[in-house]
């Protein structure tokens, strides 16, 4: 997150491209995320996910050093798609890697500790990103390169000192994969994509993306055009933001840690929904942060228990696969989420986008009460309804 939100700059004021093409790089990104997730997926569960994670890792060190040489706005978009493509494929890794290490009690505390280290990243990277900007924009690629190179020597560090515990529990994952019935819970066919329940909780995380989305989409636009408020106040939003997120979101989930998931994941769709959607009637400075209040609520509740439902959803050594699914439903919601507010804020104006995405949340909300996880999970399910 150092590099990327400058990407549309670097572009039109580095390589003097203009504003519609260099959306496009926006784009390759997008579709890059969405190719490479269930790939990756199924990568994490056939050669381990932490393999993946240094693998991505380092090459996508390799890739942004490469980047700043690259004065073609066709190669530097080709090359976009190929950073994508490692990138995001680390996104299902790591949440193969932490949900598999942490037991189902403890997944979405642990998730919670592994967002606060995200979103400090993400406090600390645009920031720096500025300085550099100004200073020189080759300097975003390279920083943001030899960064990406020391955490992977990072990651590969730690697991070469603890090679011996990795091992233990690789042998006691392998023992356990071959345990009576539960090993063979559907590890042929179609995968997820025969999982009725998780399909639905997936279609209703796309919803929820569409939504979030207009963080980058709608809102920055509705917000400076329409109600004239200087970008500066759209950037202390991120900051209020990521400050509640740094504050309550470890408490707040080890708070709820006996809620079941859906039950989370539901009231973290309503606040999505409400938070979003007030925009539509609201317009003073106090009011507008108290919507974004609500809504980082929702994505404090949602993100970590959709995250361990999902886990909980699959079945034994399949975790890789149901977890790059489920990074796909954002990279998805991302091509169509920011284009789509955009749109119809152009076209329909501010009420249509709000109340449709105050529609779209409690669609989501809806889909998750009406399904229920089918009966290829039935490990995950009595696993949900065991924590009352």
């Amino acid at each position: 997150m150092m590099a990327l939100p400058f990407l549309v700059l670097y572009l039109t004021e580095h390589l003097g491209v203009s504003a519609s093409l260099a959306g496009l790089a926006l784009t390759a990104y997008g579709v890059g995320g969405v190719i490479t997730a269930p790939i990756a997926g199924r990568l994490c569960d056939r050669i381990g996910p932490f393999a993946i994670m240094r693998g991505s890792l380092a090459l996508t060190g390799v890739l942004l050093l490469v980047m700043p040489l690259v004065h073609s706005f066709a190669v530097f978009v080709t090359l976009t798609f190929a950073w994508a493509l490692v990138a995001d494929a680390g996104r299902p890794a790591t949440l193969s890697a932490l949900t598999e290490s942490i037991p189902p009690a403890q997944r979405k505390a642990a998730i919670a500790v592994n967002r606060l280290g995200v979103n400090l990243g993400m406090s600390v990277g645009p920031a720096v990103g500025g300085f550099l900007a100004v200073v020189s924009f080759p300097l975003l690629f390279v920083v943001d390169g030899l960064t990406s190179l020391a955490a992977a020597g990072v990651l590969t560090t730690l697991l070469w000192s603890r090679r011996r515990s990795l091992a233990a529990l690789h042998r006691l994952a392998l023992d356990h994969e071959h345990e009576g019935p539960r090993a063979g819970v559907h590890r042929g066919g179609a995968g997820v994509l025969r999982d009725r329940g998780a399909m639905a909780f997936f279609v209703a995380s796309f919803l929820v993306g569409l939504v979030f989305m207009q963080l980058q989409g709608a809102m920055p636009v509705y917000l400076v055009r329409d109600l004239h408020y200087r970008e500066s106040f759209y950037g202390m939003l991120f900051v209020l933001n990521t400050l509640i997120i740094v504050a309550i979101e470890v408490p707040l989930n080890l708070a709820m840690s006996r809620w079941t998931h859906r039950h989370a994941a539901m009231l973290g769709m309503l606040l999505f929904a409400v938070g979003f959607g007030a925009l539509g009637i609201v317009h003073g400075a106090v009011a507008i942060a108290a919507t974004v209040v609500i809504w980082t609520f929702g994505e404090m509740v949602f993100f970590p228990v959709s995250t361990a439902y999902v886990a909980d959803l699959a079945p034994p050594g399949r975790s890789g696969e149901y977890m790059g699914a489920y990074s796909s439903t954002f990279s998805l919601a991302l091509i169509v989420g920011p284009w789509a507010g955009t749109a119809a804020l152009d076209h329909f104006g501010p009420g249509v986008v709000w109340t449709g995405a105050f529609l779209c949340g409690l669609t989501s909300l809806g889909v998750i009460a009406l399904s229920r996880p089918s009966s290829i999970n039935a490990a995950g399910l009595a696993l949900e309804r065991s924590n009352p």
